[in-house]
């Protein structure tokens, strides 16, 4: 699958994006653990999350869709089922993740498979600290899937740093933690997503979160079971960052999204963009367990700046947009500190690099970073063919950053787009961007 995307002008409307993949993963695994129903309305019916699904469906988890709401018949943490034959997580580097952590407590043998892309990512950095707390995994030689399991009689608590900052490794601690003898403690020198912290105190499991010599601890007892909650799931950040985007760099351009999640740890591209100087205001602001408000956003004039360290893995997954957004301002972008991109779907420094030279952009590749010196407010992208390797937020990204361009641009192999925005042509075509599937 490709698409062909032509320059764009005076994009209008109000617009919603699909759920938060990250919560939905999440409210799905708790939702299978808990003793009872639960009902989740909002949630990314995406290849990643729906693969989710299909996994704990063939663990025996009854999970039926009425009307757009997904309803979870519980099992309780020790009622999953021997699934009889490998669990397939496609594309989904969270789920395996997360799931890993579940896996490694139960009474029966795993074994954890997913598509070439996902077979190729690192998963040493989860079974290495499984093992400390007495899990028996193995996985390839290279560290990669497929993963197996095998039952142990329990797991034991440990208190592990994250020596690189990562969400879905602190998550699948957080999950075997549930499990495990004693007081899990994890301690994060950088802060990542903490959607998992929420939805644990969302499905009522007791989770400490403090700070320490400017770390963020967090402490988790073993529980014995799981209260059922229904889930109202927000408009996905991420996928909300390429309609950001697309305002900010196309002329004459307004647009309203609506019920978008705002949580602090994932709005790291706000707040590098507000730097360059995009003009983005936050509406109708709700403090629930997640965060939500309306962003409107205006066409605007960026420019360059340095990018906080800190902020890296805040935005890892805007990194893609902000790379085009960068490419259009004023002056030198500087990003470092963010070797993490190359672990991703794709090596995302590499081939978002190669984008941005098929673009006509100047820039500077290194080993954990980028230098981009920006077109400016007049410029604009040569026409091209870009290739995204696969990675649905390179596609979408360079999707975004052809409305620049000076004609016609291809992007190929968007299949994977599916995992995570399955509508965002249509999304795209609601607010004026002139792109087609073929």
């Amino acid at each position: 699958m490709q698409f062909k995307i032509q320059k764009g002008n005076g994009l209008k409307g109000e617009i919603t994006v699909p759920g938060d993949k990250s919560i939905s993963h999440r409210a799905i695994l708790l939702a299978s653990l808990a003793d009872g129903n639960s009902e989740i309305s909002g949630f990314l019916e995406g290849e990643d999350c729906l693969a989710t699904i299909e996994v704990f469906q063939k663990m025996g988890v009854n999970i039926s869709r009425r009307e757009g709401v997904f309803v979870v018949e519980g099992k309780g943490l020790k009622g999953l089922k021997d699934p009889s034959g490998p669990l397939n997580f496609g594309n989904s580097g969270t789920s395996v993740r997360l799931c890993s952590g579940v896996l490694a407590a139960q009474e029966f043998s795993s074994t954890l498979i997913g598509d070439s892309s996902l077979s190729s990512r690192p998963m040493t950095r989860i079974t290495e600290p499984l093992g400390l707390m007495g899990a028996n995994t193995s996985s390839t030689e290279e560290g990669t899937l497929p993963i197996r399991i095998e039952p142990v009689d329990s797991l034991k608590s440990i208190k592990y740093s994250l020596p690189v900052p990562s969400a879905q490794v602190k998550s699948c601690l957080l999950f075997a933690g549930l499990y495990s003898q004693g007081i899990t403690e994890i301690e994060e020198k950088i802060a990542t997503r903490d959607h998992t912290e929420r939805m644990f105190e969302q499905f009522g499991i007791p989770i400490d979160v403090s700070q320490s010599k400017g770390a963020k601890l967090i402490k988790l007892n073993k529980v014995e079971a799981i209260n059922p909650t229904d889930i109202d799931i927000c408009g996905d950040f991420s996928s909300a960052s390429f309609f950001i985007l697309a305002a900010l760099i196309t002329p004459n351009s307004k647009l309203l999204l609506k019920n978008i999640g705002v949580n602090p740890t994932r709005i790291g591209f706000l707040h590098a963009l507000r730097h360059m100087g995009a003009n983005i205001e936050l509406q109708n602001e709700i403090d629930s367990f997640e965060p939500t408000a309306d962003i409107l956003v205006r066409t605007s004039n960026l420019k360059g700046i340095t990018i906080n360290t800190n902020l890296v893995a805040n935005m890892i997954d805007e990194m893609p947009a902000f790379f085009i957004a960068a490419s259009l301002a004023e002056g030198t972008t500087k990003v470092k500190d963010a070797k993490e991109l190359r672990t991703k779907e794709s090596d995302r420094l590499q081939v978002m690099s190669e984008a941005l030279d098929s673009f006509g952009v100047k820039f500077r590749l290194e080993d954990d970073g980028i230098i981009i010196n920006g077109l400016g407010k007049t410029g604009s992208f040569k026409a091209a063919e870009i290739n995204s390797h696969g990675d649905h937020r390179i596609a979408m990204a360079s999707s975004i950053g052809s409305l620049r361009s000076e004609g016609e641009t291809s992007v190929l192999d968007c299949f994977n787009v599916n995992t995570s925005f399955p509508n965002f042509i249509d999304v795209c075509k609601e607010v004026g961007i002139n792109i087609e599937k073929v």
